[in-house]
């Protein structure tokens, strides 16, 4: 078995683009939740709340040749790429084109804008709004083929559309590929772009938050007053790497894969599943070789939604006992796609710093989650060696990933 590590790392988020930009928002308690104007028009959609990233940087070599067959999730992802590869000190290397580098990478769809234009075929029978990128646009996998693309990557494509879980699961299923022999080096990671369409998926499941007032206030996880989660959009892009191929090259290492765990409920598409949650968190430490009290953190999927807080919760209890424990998404929202590797890029830059982040807007926990050391008001510094990072999507479909410090 290899040993994979971390060498690169970057993300575009309702925050920033960089982890010290980021990290100053986390420390003012800033909030990338906005009022979205444009969704009144949507007279039957009763949240208008996102996380939007309102601009991100768009290097000038991005020409129009270039991002032809981008949608917007696609853009924000090989981006994200590029940043986390010139991390690495890996984006002009020849290990790139040479087949020993794959990809793994997410988002629950492509671009909304596509998929608009096959409804003008389907609703109005136009289709002047079709041209020959619709397709790789709106396709689920439209991240991960610019990328091949893109930076000429000729090994293994590793796709994930598993709705909140494609940044988690691609994070994993790299691991595995490196881990198991058949890759040295994968991209790995997630995106997704905010659309009214979006939280419309939620909104008809009564599982958004209705503060249009107050959006600074909400989502609001594991809080007794929480009304629903709020969508957001970003991506997240995490270099993965063989161990000693990263220590010959001087690579910097920001923290090893130590264990990963997944798995379906089998029962619902919607509602969560204590039971496989915890079991997910199980087969994690299993692979890791951990046992619970090893664990010094936990990186929650923390959605704000009434029964996911609850069983969550619960399950990391039972698991893992009263860990401290905090959800990113109280400041970005829900990324979907992007989540998983948004939250364990940040998750391993709160190990690096020692600068664990507390859940924004929990003022006072729901007495029927678990047992848990929620962090709240300020940072606090663990000294946590190893932390979890779990996500949990429609479909009954978990991951838990597990990053260690390597001196």
């Amino acid at each position: 078995m290899k040993r994979v590590v971390v060498t690169g790392m970057s993300g575009i988020t309702s925050l920033g683009e960089t982890a010290d930009a980021i990290f100053e928002k986390f420390a003012q308690g800033k909030s990338g939740i906005r009022y979205m104007a444009d969704w009144e028009q949507y007279t039957d959609l009763r949240t208008k709340l996102g996380g939007p990233v309102e601009s991100f940087s768009i290097p000038k070599h991005f020409n129009r040749k270039v991002t032809r067959g981008m949608g917007r999730v696609a853009l924000m992802s090989v981006i994200a790429a590029e940043a986390a590869l010139k991390d690495a000190k890996l984006f002009d290397d020849p290990i790139l084109k040479s087949g020993d580098t794959g990809v793994a990478f997410g988002s629950s769809a492509g671009s909304v804008d596509a998929v608009r234009e096959f409804g003008c075929m389907l609703i109005d029978n136009d289709m002047t709004k079709m041209n020959a990128t619709t397709y790789i646009r709106m396709m689920s996998h439209t991240s991960a083929v610019n990328m091949t693309v893109y930076f000429g990557l000729k090994g293994l494509t590793l796709p994930t559309s598993s709705a909140c879980t494609s940044g988690s699961m691609a994070i994993g299923q790299a691991y595995e590929a490196i881990k198991y022999g058949k890759q040295t080096v994968m991209l790995a990671g997630g995106a997704e772009e905010i659309s009214a369409a979006g939280a419309a998926v939620f909104d008809v499941l009564l599982a958004t938050s209705g503060m249009n007032d107050h959006p600074e206030q909400s989502p609001r996880p594991f809080d007794a007053k929480r009304d629903g989660l709020v969508i957001g959009e970003g991506a997240g892009c995490l270099v993965l790497e063989e161990y000693e191929h990263a220590q010959a090259r001087g690579a910097t290492i920001y923290a090893e894969i130590v264990g990963y765990g997944s798995n379906t409920d089998g029962q619902h598409v919607t509602r969560p599943d204590q039971a496989m949650m915890a079991r997910c968190m199980q087969l994690s430490l299993k692979d890791a070789g951990l046992s619970a009290e090893q664990i010094g953190y936990v990186n929650a999927h923390g959605t704000s939604t009434d029964q996911g807080d609850i069983a969550e919760t619960q399950a990391t209890a039972q698991v893992l006992g009263k860990k401290p424990i905090s959800s990113l998404k109280s400041y970005f929202g829900h990324t979907l796609g992007a989540c998983g590797a948004i939250e364990a890029w940040l998750s391993i830059e709160m190990m690096q710093r020692n600068q664990y982040i507390p859940t924004l807007n929990l003022d006072d926990v729901d007495p029927l989650c678990g047992d848990l050391d929620y962090i709240t008001g300020q940072s606090r510094a663990l000294g946590a060696d190893i932390v979890m990072s779990n996500n949990f999507a429609f479909g009954g479909i978990n991951t838990s990933l597990i990053f260690k410090r390597v001196e």
